[in-house]
């Protein structure tokens, strides 16, 4: 730096004797921690030269001064303020400070504006314990609960913002300073009530500002009365957050719906500016008509698709595939992506429309009776096996039921694992094809004749036939007589004396012959007795008997003929009369 000394003599040739007495005397009124003005007189590389109008000259730090690209914005002639730091150093200079300046006057600024309540301007710098910190000049403190007129939720939204604040506590000598920038904002928000207040009337369209943002709406300031923007109430389409739609201290436009004048509860709508998109939605979704839209929405039943901005379609489940059996809708489509459906059903009632997938694809079920014809036999492999049948893969996307009931003709199928297993490949016989309910019926046991068509015929009433004990019970015994027919030889018939126990009469898988004495087709049931058969052997005994003793008093008869006849011939003979 130049020497502050020679600049000083050099700038001292040019004043008169006056002045400089004049800046003799004055040094009795020049105290340090003063403020003073002084001007510019040059600029050096770390300071500026001022004139203090004082016996020396003083010097300020040049980086005291605004810069823009590393040039000072200052000049010669130039008049600021400075506090004296330093009367006169040891070289003769005075020692000033431009920021202490500042700094001094800002303090006085904020003790002026605290004493007459007038408001301040600063920027929010950042957080703190309990609030936020505001630069003001110098650095203050702003409460938490003096932020707002509603708790804010989002501090770090506010850094950076420039608001305008109250000082509500100044103490100068602890270098503390407290604002509220809710006092502000109640003083604001009484002023613009009551004009709020006279337009404020159901129906009528306002601009509000948005002042906080819930989960289920967004509060709305309409001017010194805030009103609830509900989320169904923002759009016509679907709104999953009101932050997708709105951002803190947008500027809206909003349609009162609702005023309560007691509890001063305002509801608002924005939709309700615009036309409801359904009253044209007839004649634009037409039954039929094939129609593009996106998913916005999957639940277990099926997935909602936005067909335009406010209007929604749902397809069921049930409508997303012909062949595949759809567990749940993610399994065929995501959220965002792009479908092609057909309107099935529209009630603007209810603002419903019903969209299937499926029918923008051939139904493969129509065909299917021309190429199963009933009574065709397929061959497939059983898909699944359940407690009321097992279902067999026909081809893709269509599976054919084999009813329990129709397994066999003969056998009692408790269960179908009983005779198959997953994975078999078994025949059937096509019985019934239901295209409107997707069903596929099969029989096995069709493949072969119903033996009880024949069994009338086969076994007539009073029969013998020889059969096999396959179960006893307490009422009597179930005899199979040909493979798969069984009759039932109550305990009644098991013998002509009483018979307490069937099992002391009969084992199982013993071979015993019976007598059919009962046969119904219809309900395929055999009635078989073990004493109708003795019964008939013991009439048969009895029949030899009788045949015998007949035979015997013929022959006795005879002979005793025989003899009258010889007698009679001696009675001649020797002319003996009786």
């Amino acid at each position: 730096m130049n020497n502050p000394n020679t600049s000083l003599i050099n700038n001292s040739k040019h004043l008169s004797f006056e002045e400089l007495l004049n800046k003799f005397y004055a040094q009795d009124n020049v105290v340090e921690g003063n403020i003073i003005k002084v001007n510019i007189l040059s600029l050096q590389k770390d300071y500026i030269i001022v004139d203090t109008n004082y016996k020396c000259e003083g010097l300020v730090p040049l980086k005291e001064f605004a810069t823009v690209d590393g040039i000072p914005q200052i000049k010669v002639g130039d008049c600021v303020e400075a506090l004296i730091e330093e009367r006169e150093n040891d070289l003769g200079w005075m020692i000033l400070s431009k920021d202490k300046a500042d700094r001094v006057k800002t303090w006085d600024d904020i003790e002026l504006a605290s004493n007459k309540e007038e408001l301040i301007e600063g920027i929010i710098i950042g957080k703190v314990k309990g609030g936020l910190q505001v630069d003001i000049g110098v650095k203050a403190f702003l409460p938490g609960s003096q932020i707002d007129l509603r708790p804010v939720r989002d501090l770090d939204a506010l850094i950076g913002e420039k608001f305008q604040f109250r000082v509500i506590k100044f103490n100068k000598k602890r270098g503390n300073i407290v604002l509220s920038r809710r006092l502000v904002l109640e003083k604001e928000r009484a002023s613009k009530r009551k004009l709020t207040l006279e337009q404020l009337q159901e129906g009528a369209i306002l601009e509000g500002v948005v002042k906080n943002l819930t989960d289920y709406g967004a509060f709305v300031d309409l001017g010194g009365v805030d009103g609830l923007l509900h989320v169904t109430d923002m759009s016509w389409g679907r709104v999953q957050k009101p932050s997708d739609v709105f951002q803190y201290g947008d500027t809206i436009k909003v349609k009162i719906l609702k005023y309560d004048l007691e509890t001063e509860r305002v509801s608002l709508g924005i939709k309700q500016i615009q036309e409801d998109p359904w009253i044209n939605a007839p004649e634009e979704f037409v039954i039929g008509r094939k129609v593009v839209g996106k998913v916005v929405s999957l639940t277990d039943y099926g997935v909602f698709i936005e067909l335009k901005p406010g209007i929604e379609g749902l397809i069921h489940i049930s409508e997303m595939s012909w062949n595949k059996r759809v567990r749940h809708p993610s399994k065929m489509v995501n959220i965002g992506d792009t479908v092609i459906a057909v309107v099935l059903d529209i009630d603007p009632s209810t603002k419903r429309i019903s969209l299937g997938m499926k029918q923008t694809q051939p139904n493969p079920w129509v065909s299917l009776e021309k190429r199963y014809p009933i009574g065709t036999v397929i061959r497939g492999k059983i898909r699944n096996i359940t407690d009321f049948g097992i279902f067999i893969h026909i081809e893709d996307g269509v599976d054919g039921l084999v009813h329990i009931s129709d397994l066999s003709w003969t056998h009692r199928v408790k269960h179908p694992s009983e005779i198959f297993q997953k994975t078999d490949e078994v025949e059937a016989v096509v019985l019934n094809i239901d295209a409107d309910n997707r069903r596929f019926s099969l029989g096995i046991k069709q493949l072969n004749e119903d033996p009880w068509d024949k069994i009338a015929s086969n076994y007539p009433r009073g029969s013998k036939v020889k059969g096999i004990v396959k179960k006893i019970t307490d009422f009597g015994a179930f005899i199979e007589i040909e493979p798969g027919v069984d009759g039932l030889c109550h305990i009644s018939e098991f013998s002509q004396n009483r018979v307490n126990n069937p099992r002391d009469f009969l084992a199982t898988g013993e071979s015993i012959e019976v007598m059919i004495i009962d046969i119904d087709p219809k309900v395929r049931r055999i009635g078989l007795s073990l004493k109708a058969l003795q019964k008939d052997v013991d009439n048969d005994v009895l029949d030899q008997d009788n045949n015998d003793t007949d035979n015997h008093i013929e022959e006795e008869k005879k002979d005793d003929s025989s003899i009258n006849v010889l007698r009679d011939a001696i009675k001649n003979k020797l002319n003996i009369k009786d």
